[in-house]
């Protein structure tokens, strides 16, 4: 038997909590790992509270992370003992997730832990840390250096933001943080935004062409955010877009596209190759700075998870959350 974060939807409504399972009710795969660590991600909020269509069958065990040691394995690449990470590929939304003590798997999936990070840290960077650093390596592609001027981070306070800006920092970016919450000025400044701009500047209805400011940018917001970011985008700059908070619609024109040849650059983290991957991963163990991850990291324990997942679509949570799903 082992402790997880269900979720189950049926007559009786729509409904998440921890519960014990037998091992035998996990899905096919060819490792199965003990997990250590999850996490909690904005698209684990949806899945645990039902606000967004995440979930594609039931019931499911949600966490799109986990960091853990395989317990058994019959894939060649991988033996029992390691120690390995786990991002995306559906897990806890097709498949059972990592808000578990125990997960099956796909070996593909699996990624080796870095050395340079416990289990805790690999968790405190989550899909939201290495969603970040995908984001950083898509502007780097695309040409955009630290002497182009400032690069903006939306959703700045959150998790995808707050491991954005301390990367962009790090590697020598301007870096301005946009953020709802005035009162996380202090900390964005810390993990290294030169400037601190409310949101609200972004979140209304703009001009389809604006006065431009950025060299670049880290979107995790979209809708109204992310058009008027395009609107005053440099010429030749570019936005890479990774989230949805403020909604999937996109209320722009051609206009910063083929009058400032702006790039809007997509950063996928779910079905991203293992190649990109493992440079990411790479990449964060050389230049995140680990006071910083911890700065913007609390812990919490399985019981806590449903509590936490409704606070985090609300705004209410600070950057990182590490899950102890053995406590």
């Amino acid at each position: 038997m082992f402790k997880a974060v269900l979720v189950e939807k049926d007559e009786a409504g729509y409904r998440a909590g921890v519960t014990e399972l037998d091992e035998a009710a996990l899905p096919e795969g060819d490792v199965t790992v003990r997990v250590a660590y999850s996490t909690l991600n904005y698209k684990d909020g949806l899945a645990i509270t039902g606000k967004g269509p995440v979930v594609r069958k039931f019931p499911m065990v949600p966490g799109i992370d986990l960091a853990g040691r395989v317990e058994a394995s019959s894939h060649a690449d991988i033996s029992v003992g390691d120690a390995v990470v786990l991002n995306g590929w559906g897990v806890g939304e097709g498949h059972w997730g990592g808000l578990a003590q125990l997960a099956r798997l796909k070996g593909e999936w699996l990624v080796p832990l870095p050395a340079a990070f416990t289990p805790r840290q690999a968790m405190a960077i989550g899909t939201a840390g290495y969603t970040a650093m995908l984001c950083v390596m898509a502007l780097e592609r695309h040409g955009v250096t630290p002497a182009h001027g400032e690069v903006l981070v939306t959703g700045a306070s959150g998790g995808v933001g707050s491991v954005a800006v301390a990367l962009l920092a790090k590697l020598g970016y301007t870096v301005v943080a946009s953020t709802g919450r005035p009162q996380e000025a202090e900390y964005l400044t810390t993990l290294g935004a030169a400037e601190i701009i409310d949101r609200a500047q972004l979140a209304a209805p703009g001009k389809l062409l604006a006065k431009e400011r950025w060299a670049g940018a880290v979107d995790t917001v979209g809708s109204h955010t992310l058009a008027n970011v395009c609107a005053s985008m440099k010429y030749r700059g570019t936005v890479a877009a990774c989230g949805l908070a403020q909604g999937m619609d996109f209320p722009s024109s051609v206009a910063p596209f083929i009058l400032r040849g702006v790039t809007l650059a997509g950063v996928d983290s779910v079905m991203a190759p293992r190649a990109e991957r493992l440079e990411a991963w790479r990449r964060l163990a050389q230049e995140l700075d680990a006071a910083k991850l911890e700065l913007m990291t609390h812990e919490i324990g399985l019981g806590e998870v449903v509590d936490t997942a409704a606070a985090l679509l609300e705004g209410r949570v600070r950057g990182r959350v590490v899950v102890d799903v053995n406590r």
